[in-house]
């Protein structure tokens, strides 16, 4: 048991040990180019001995039209050196690698292999002999820390898979320091507060490639208890996920695109929730084109999420009432019939006096629509 124990402890702090495969952050990044032209990209949470983000600034340097590219680290990543066995820069790595933090600053990838072709050995090149490239951080390599600021700062816009304990922390460190970003996380994250309050600003939004299987390398002792979610290709292990999303401030095509609607709305198919005066729309595909009120949509909405077309007022998780003020306990249920709490989301009623919950919704409602 106690080793369960410890084991359960090591995966959750391994949450923020996901590794990004390299195909899935090309498939994302491949929508923005333009944008990258002339900037700065700060990679913040990537140990520049693991990170495909780093691995991919690197090789599109030039192709991108960087004007530099800054990663660090924290310290003392658990697979620190099995991925990317690039660098055997003189004083700066042993054997093991070291696990000290480290920033990597790059301002030009020459074809100094003069091989006729800018790839990752002109990278490993350039930090095996240029001393400036990568040096020691003098703090825990933490996104927050004094000097990781300072050269946030210095950035344009941030692109990582940052510490998913953290995200409330480090989606508001980059709003208040006014940055672009584009950050891969779990689609979950919008019913934080911190996160929603985002959204609600218009400061962020959902990318482009989102949700399908997304496979993330992990620790070797990190715990797959689903099968078909492990796979092990040449002894490295890897966890699939289905949530994963990308969240972004920079501009996107599809969020200019507005949604087709057909369906037309009806009190029998759109039930009013027992507890907050909107109405239940289940499926996104099924928002109803001809209703002027408020609407309780999934979550997934905010992938089709058009500030021209819609406005969002707010989350179920903040909106709803308590149902103890509309109903006995014993008849606010959840969908397999089993007494639920009746805080922090809706309720819609199925008759004879009892009510089922639902999943968190975002409530919005149509742009233009009479009050």
């Amino acid at each position: 048991m106690a080793g369960n124990e410890t084991l359960s402890a090591r995966n959750r702090a391994a949450l923020d040990e996901w590794y990004t495969q390299l195909t899935d952050i090309e498939a994302e990044l491949r929508h923005y180019r333009d944008q990258f032209n002339g900037k700065v990209v700060f990679c913040n949470c990537d140990d520049p001995y693991e990170s495909n983000f780093f691995k991919y600034f690197a090789m599109n340097f030039n192709h991108l039209g960087l004007r530099r590219l800054i990663t660090t680290c924290y310290a003392g990543s658990p697979i620190s050196g099995e991925q990317l066995p690039l660098f055997e820069t003189a004083g700066l790595r042993d054997t093991p690698p070291p696990r000290e933090p480290y920033k990597v600053v790059i301002s030009e990838v020459p074809d100094l292999n003069e091989d006729g072709a800018i790839d990752l050995a002109d990278v490993e090149y350039l930090l095996r002999n240029d001393a400036n490239a990568m040096t020691p951080l003098k703090g825990g390599g933490d996104f927050r820390s004094v000097e990781c600021v300072e050269l946030l700062d210095e950035a344009d816009i941030v692109v990582t898979n940052p510490p998913w304990s953290l995200i409330r922390e480090f989606i508001p460190l980059l709003a208040t320091h006014k940055k672009h970003f584009l950050v891969i996380g779990d689609q979950n994250f919008i019913t934080y507060r911190e996160i929603f309050e985002q959204i609600m600003a218009d400061n962020l939004w959902f990318g482009y490639e989102n949700g399908g299987t997304k496979w993330f390398r992990v620790p070797g002792d990190y715990e797959i208890k689903t099968e078909s979610r492990k796979k092990v290709v040449d002894g490295v292990k890897f966890f699939s996920m289905g949530r994963a999303y990308w969240f972004t401030n920079l501009d996107t095509t599809k969020r200019h695109e507005p949604m087709t609607l057909f369906k037309r709305y009806t009190p029998e198919e759109y039930p009013t929730y027992t507890n907050y005066p909107a109405i239940e729309v289940s499926r996104v595909a099924e928002i109803p084109m001809d209703y002027d009120g408020e609407m309780g949509v999934p979550i997934t909405f905010l992938d089709k999420y058009n500030p021209d077309q819609f406005q969002i007022i707010g989350q179920s998780l903040e909106l709803a009432e308590p149902m103890s003020r509309y109903a006995a306990k014993e008849d606010y249920m959840s969908s397999g019939g089993k007494v639920v709490g009746g805080t922090g989301k809706f309720f819609v009623p199925v008759g004879n006096g009892k009510h089922m919950g639902v999943y968190q919704r975002v409530v919005i409602k149509r742009i233009g629509a009479a009050s």
